[in-house]
């Protein structure tokens, strides 16, 4: 019969002899905190092998859907003679972080270039997730499998979209959102571990790097530390009258811009009918079981822990599912009241980003206590099934460009050929027009101009429209740039000559064989780059 954890106890004490599939058993059982020195390095080289996995399995793109503004501010940073036409498109928003400056300082501070700084960067996020979560399954779980099955469940679902909200758990860029997780979980472990203070300085750092996810960060460890500290079913209103406070400060705090409080514009109100997540009406049955399930599943998850005596679970899962039923009160009153309606800028149901976190390593621990254990082959189909179909996913995706966009690589990809070679070969202050809804093009993508091609552009219809839910002073603009583009498909030397004439464009990338009286200096089999004459 097939080994499991249990049984492999003994091999632990030497009393038996140590096959090499009981050794590495007994490994993951004696991967512990409080070991000896060499098996903390082991766990250390383990996550670190894991990560990159992780790494491997989602991919890599920088320039990217969110990348395009955060890429963008950084390189902008680095050099402010980019983008001297359009910089209100990203600076504005980028207010609210210190990402692009500090990642810019870092650039200049180590010489290292933005690209590679990028990646390196991509990957230290990654580990700090990694680490931070399994600094909080050691003290959920006792048994190994649980704990390892924990870290290869939350690896594996790096791209699981979050119900409804747009995200994953970790972007396929450098994101300041990754970051921020990392700095959350590990304040989380902090109180969990009796160390409250300090979990401080990583929730404000992580404010810093990202406010939205700071405040949700921030809110949930409020309940966390009411769950962990007080008891509950003596103090229920009192816990219900904190935590909602609790919540609500650190959000009111973060407000950035006081348009939050003034009454929306029709520009603002059109850029968020273009965004799901704004518009909780609009959701699938599907979305909401993604919404309602985790609290129904860490509910269950408290009950059967506090059944086993599993103090910390049963503290951590109530903590869930408290936070969880609070933040989709709260996001359904600033839904469905029209007095609130900016505040939906903050996103309220990305709170679910968090929840997430949580699912993937529980659940993950749960498959490895009650079904995986010590069986080998159980590992190899879980591990080959959760990865496989995630990479598979992946690939579709980003079906037109390479799994790895690593620096240095030439792409296949068509449109980032034509990035590249206008990056290269035109002038830092020239303007160009391109289809406003070239990001969910064929093939595209979801790649970022701004981020590529390191060149001014009139605003688009993808991107520049969820910039415009943060920062709705620039709407007019935007509605004014993106209307003048309508009916790009059929644009002639005309309709660009109009775009010179009324915003200064004096260059276009269009579709090859291009509109008759361009001049044109480069193209590929499908796009050219042209003077407008």
């Amino acid at each position: 019969m097939p080994m499991t954890l249990d049984e492999s106890s003994c091999v632990a004490d030497a009393c038996t002899p140590a096959t090499p599939r009981r050794r590495f058993v007994s490994h993951l059982r004696a991967a512990e905190p409080g070991h000896r020195v060499q098996w903390l390095l082991i766990e250390l080289g383990i996550l670190t092998v894991m990560s990159m996995a992780g790494f491997l399995v989602m991919g890599y793109h920088p320039g990217a859907e969110d990348d395009g503004v955060y890429l963008t501010a950084i390189k902008a940073d680095l050099n402010p003679s980019l983008f001297p036409h359009d910089s209100d498109f990203f600076k504005l928003e980028m207010k609210a972080t210190v990402f692009d400056t500090w990642m810019a300082a870092f650039v200049r501070r180590t010489r290292i270039p933005l690209a590679w700084s990028e990646l390196l960067w991509q990957l230290i996020s990654i580990y700090c997730v990694v680490l931070a979560s399994w600094t909080i399954v050691i003290q959920l779980f006792q048994e190994s499998a649980a704990r390892w099955a924990a870290i290869s469940m939350l690896v594996s679902m790096f791209t699981l979209p979050v119900a409804g909200t747009g995200l994953y758990i970790v972007d396929q860029y450098l994101h300041p959102r990754t970051l921020a997780t990392g700095l959350i979980l590990f304040g989380i472990s902090r109180i969990m571990a009796g160390r409250s203070w300090q979990s401080v300085p990583l929730l404000l750092l992580a404010c810093l790097l990202h406010p939205i996810m700071g405040a949700f960060g921030i809110s949930f460890c409020c309940v966390l530390v009411l769950t962990l500290f007080q008891p509950l079913h003596a103090r229920v209103h009192e816990m219900r009258t904190r935590t909602l406070t609790g919540v609500a400060t650190p959000v009111i705090a973060l407000i950035p811009f006081a348009w939050l409080f003034s009454p929306p514009s029709r520009c603002w109100l059109e850029a968020t009918q273009s965004r799901h997540w704004f518009r909780l009406d609009r959701w699938t049955w599907y979305e909401w079981l993604g919404v309602v399930g985790p609290i129904v599943l860490f509910w269950l998850i408290a009950y059967l822990a506090g059944k086993r005596s599993e103090t910390k679970l049963r503290q951590l899962a109530t903590a869930i599912y408290l936070f969880s039923t609070i933040q989709l009160a709260l996001a359904g009153l600033v839904v469905s009241n029209s007095s609130l309606i900016g505040f939906r800028a903050l996103e309220p149901m990305r709170y679910l980003h968090l929840v997430y976190v949580f699912l993937a390593l529980i659940g993950g621990a749960c498959l490895g206590r009650y079904l995986l254990k010590g069986h080998v082959w159980r590992w190899a189909v879980f591990l080959l099934m959760a990865n496989g179909s995630m990479f598979f996913a992946q690939r579709r995706l980003f079906a037109e460009t390479e799994h790895l966009e690593l620096p240095g690589r030439m792409s296949k990809n068509p449109w980032i050929q034509a990035f590249d070679w206008i990056r290269q070969n035109t002038s830092q202050d020239a303007y160009f027009a391109l289809d406003p809804k070239y990001m969910a093009a064929p093939g595209e993508d979801y790649h970022s101009f701004r981020a590529l091609a390191e060149r001014s552009v009139l605003a688009d219809d993808i991107k520049d429209t969820s910039v415009i839910t943060k920062v709705p002073g620039l709407g007019p603009d935007w509605e004014r740039q993106v209307r003048a583009q309508e009916g790009w498909a059929t644009f002639r030397l005309a309709d660009f000559e109009r775009l010179k004439s009324e915003f200064g464009v004096n260059w276009v990338m269009t579709a090859y064989p291009q509109p008759e009286g361009l001049l044109c200096s480069w193209h590929n089999d499908s796009f050219s780059v042209c003077r407008i004459p």
